[in-house]
């Protein structure tokens, strides 16, 4: 989740200030870049046990990764909350989940060279200290009691409000953990046509990831409980936006859709002020409760747009958010597919004639049923491992035009091979575990931290 972040201070006084906002974020083609954010659970090696802030814990961590990398700290009421680097951010998760904000790179292999490069920190930090980090979707063995929450003053806002509009809201702060893709759009119309793909596909992309199939050290049925979790959070604010397939979809239809989402808080003054449920509208119209007369900034909107959690987020970029994390190469292969599909004019084409029948109720329905069925799920006369073949293909294409290629001569279509690999029947991460768990380790998930670490 976001740090508090931009500065602009421009009164909001219509709507389409805020779809101007979005409209900021057209690039040329030839500017397109990739971002990546991945996160990973701490843990102690020597018992598999979560790492508070402090003593000796998630603290010690950030000031060690300064001080090792001369970065500065991201403060909260005067305490680290996470790193800025020179084109990256580290940034902590409710629960102590680490979280690498990726730079702005021209291509995968900077996005690998990226994600070596945060494997060696955290594999530096595990020997000072004695700790690991392993990217899970939803922690294996853990209660939420077992979880310590982070001194980050919106979460304690959302943690008061999320029992109050759903049932998994705290388990999504504390125990879930994603890897999602940042690209960029170079017109409204194209920016559209990329959110319905990232929305008809996130499904998909969910199966393909799974990456959780264990609830305090047991299975529960489901291969994605990162994504089960997300089906009872907080539904006003996450899912699938229907705005998106309706005719008129654009970003002042996206920016009304946000203002119709309740907010969290209003940061003034280095604070977070608690406004959880009400309406950014009333705040627009000077009628927000205790800032009566008040009008938000554009810097409070951006805030807002870092509030909501739908499968596909739009900011001044697209978000796609459907993925457990997972292990190095699936960090990479994340990415991947999504610049495949996105970034190549031919790709983006075939792809939507693929997906063109797959409307916004397929869509709701598939993310309901995907968490267990994963890539056995039925859809037309076949299953999401079917969709899987053709739409890795598709990516492999686009990535194979963009012909960008790494020291050795190698293009970016390397780092879809473990996709293909399930595709083609191979296990996905959490049938994986699943089998780990029935066969070696004899019932004990708590061995998954040894082998699942970075």
């Amino acid at each position: 989740m976001s740090n508090p972040g931009e500065a602009d201070t421009t009164p909001i006084t219509d709507v389409r200030q805020l779809a101007d906002w979005f409209a900021a974020g057209c690039k040329p083609e030839s500017a397109y870049r990739i971002g990546t954010e991945h996160e990973s659970f701490g843990f102690r090696h020597a018992d598999q046990a979560s790492i508070p802030y402090e003593p000796d814990g998630i603290r010690a961590v950030l000031e060690s990764v300064a001080a090792d990398e001369g970065l500065a700290p991201i403060l909260d009421r005067g305490q680290p909350i996470g790193l800025n680097g020179a084109n990256f951010s580290i940034s902590l998760e409710p629960g102590g989940q680490f979280e690498l904000s990726g730079g702005i790179v021209a291509d995968l292999h900077a996005t690998r060279a990226e994600i070596e490069a945060h494997i060696a920190r955290v594999q530096r930090i595990g020997r000072q200290m004695g700790l690991g980090f392993a990217p899970l979707g939803f922690h294996p063995t853990a209660t939420r009691e077992d979880l310590f929450w982070m001194p980050k003053g919106r979460y304690a806002i959302m943690r008061a409000y999320m029992p109050r509009v759903g049932t998994r809201g705290l388990d999504m702060m504390l125990r879930t953990c994603t890897v999602q893709a940042n690209l960029d759009f170079c017109s409204e119309a194209d920016m559209v046509r990329k959110m319905r793909l990232a929305l008809r596909l996130q499904p998909l992309a969910t199966a393909l990831f799974a990456n959780s199939p264990f609830r305090e050290g047991k299975p529960n049925g489901m291969l994605s409980n990162r994504a089960f979790t997300w089906l009872d959070t907080d539904n006003a604010r996450s899912g699938v936006p229907a705005c998106v397939f309706e005719a008129d979809f654009g970003f002042e239809r996206y920016a009304e859709y946000l203002l119709d989402v309740p907010m969290y808080f209003v940061y003034r003054d280095g604070a977070y002020i608690d406004v959880a449920g009400h309406s950014f509208r009333d705040f627009i119209a000077g009628k927000l409760a205790g800032f009566e007369g008040q009008r938000p900034s554009i810097g409070d909107f951006a805030d807002h747009t870092t509030t909501t959690f739908p499968d596909v987020r739009l900011k001044r970029f697209i978000e796609t958010r459907g993925a457990d994390s997972g292990n190095p190469a699936m960090l990479l292969a994340q990415p991947a597919l999504w610049v495949g599909l996105f970034y190549d004019d031919a790709a983006l084409a075939a792809a939507e004639a693929l997906t063109a029948g797959i409307d916004y109720a397929a869509v709701v329905a598939m993310r309901e049923a995907v968490p267990e069925r994963g890539l056995d799920l039925a859809l037309g006369r076949g299953t999401l491992r079917d969709l899987a073949r053709d739409v890795i293909a598709i990516a492999t294409d686009g990535l194979r035009a963009r012909a960008r290629r790494d020291a050795a001569g190698r293009d970016e279509t390397q780092y879809l091979a473990p996709l293909a690999a399930i595709a083609d029947g191979g296990p996905t991460q959490a049938e994986h575990w699943l089998g780990r768990y029935f066969g070696a380790w004899h019932g004990d998930a708590r061995k998954i931290f040894a082998e699942a670490a970075l």
